[in-house]
């Protein structure tokens, strides 16, 4: 097959499959069944996290797989998320033991703090005042990053990382770190390129994963004026130059840039379809013609998050 990359190593040894399933805003009661048809076409890499509220969905999946063995949980890499509410140093074991009872793993692959920014503790998932900002936590980042650090030692994770940070978030995680990043997961399509990230993650060895890397079409928050990727003149014409759909491209020119991508869907047919992307490879001129439709263009903006100083896109990368 040309081009075919099954998985990148992290800077630690840990191998992690190239492409795996997303499973934020994915229905509820689809995902056990969408995990299971995943495993079935060759997914061996899975992206949870506790604010997608299926991690007992996905549970459910892992728990028939295993007894019907048609997977080990070695053969597995499993991805969850710390999420905003649990950034004091006393709640983050406590997050991880809650996605491990949901997921009824006894260990991760991947955890990574899913925001620099903390919530407020204790109640909802999504804390906000009455005009729709989120409600703060004053808890630095880096404190968090020390508690799950503690999880690696524990035995809890292989490996530890960080989701929607910046290249200065980065380096102040790197500058205190014991055990270092292995990824930096971010919203990540041709209409985003993330060049200059991708370019400052590849000199640390920290492995960039691209979520919602078909623009994320389904989000509930999209206008008629927003751009739609899977519609671009330029992918749709390099898809039927290859027989291939404008969603396998968008794929493949992220595997071919030493990126993971984690493509949600609870379709069957999709879910097959995604997966298909190396037997073909993308020319030099085509990678290219893909790069130069960045137009800095996020799909999650995250406003409601904007007056935490630890917001991650008020610099350029």
């Amino acid at each position: 097959m040309a081009g075919r990359i099954t998985s990148l190593k992290l800077y630690n040894g840990h191998e992690m499959p190239v492409i795996g399933l997303g499973t934020w805003k994915s229905e509820p009661n689809a995902v056990k069944k969408a995990v299971v048809d995943a495993v079935n076409a060759g997914y061996r890499h899975i992206d949870c996290a506790f604010a997608y509220e299926n991690e007992h969905e996905v549970g459910a999946a892992l728990e028939d797989l295993f007894a019907t063995g048609t997977v080990k949980r070695e053969d597995l890499f499993i991805t969850s998320k710390l999420w905003n509410t649990f950034h004091s140093k006393e709640k983050v074991p406590q997050a991880i033991d809650q996605t491990l009872k949901s997921l009824k793993l006894s260990y991760l692959d991947l955890y990574l703090m899913h925001w620099p920014v903390g919530f407020e503790e204790g109640g909802e998932l999504f804390p906000k005042h009455s005009n729709g900002k989120s409600r703060l936590s004053d808890v630095d980042f880096v404190e968090t990053w020390k508690a799950m650090e503690q999880l690696v030692e524990e035995g809890k994770t292989k490996s530890i990382g960080v989701s929607n940070f910046n290249s200065e978030q980065i380096q102040r995680i790197m500058s205190v770190a014991d055990v270092k990043p292995a990824v930096n997961q971010v919203e990540c399509h041709p209409y985003l390129t993330q060049k200059d990230l991708l370019a400052f993650t590849k000199k640390l060895d920290i492995v960039l994963t691209a979520y919602s890397p078909l623009g994320s079409p389904d989000r509930a928050w999209a206008t008629k004026d927003d751009p739609v990727l899977l519609d671009d003149p330029t992918i749709n014409a390099i898809a039927k130059k290859h027989g291939k759909s404008p969603a396998q491209v968008a794929i493949r020119y992220q595997t071919q840039r030493g990126i993971v991508v984690i493509p949600k869907s609870v379709t069957k047919s999709r879910i097959v379809e995604n997966v298909k992307v190396f037997d073909f490879t993308l020319t030099s001129e085509e990678m290219t013609a893909i790069d130069g439709l960045n137009r800095n263009y996020r799909a999650l903006p995250v406003p409601w998050m904007s007056e935490s100083k630890y917001y991650p896109f008020s610099i350029p990368f």
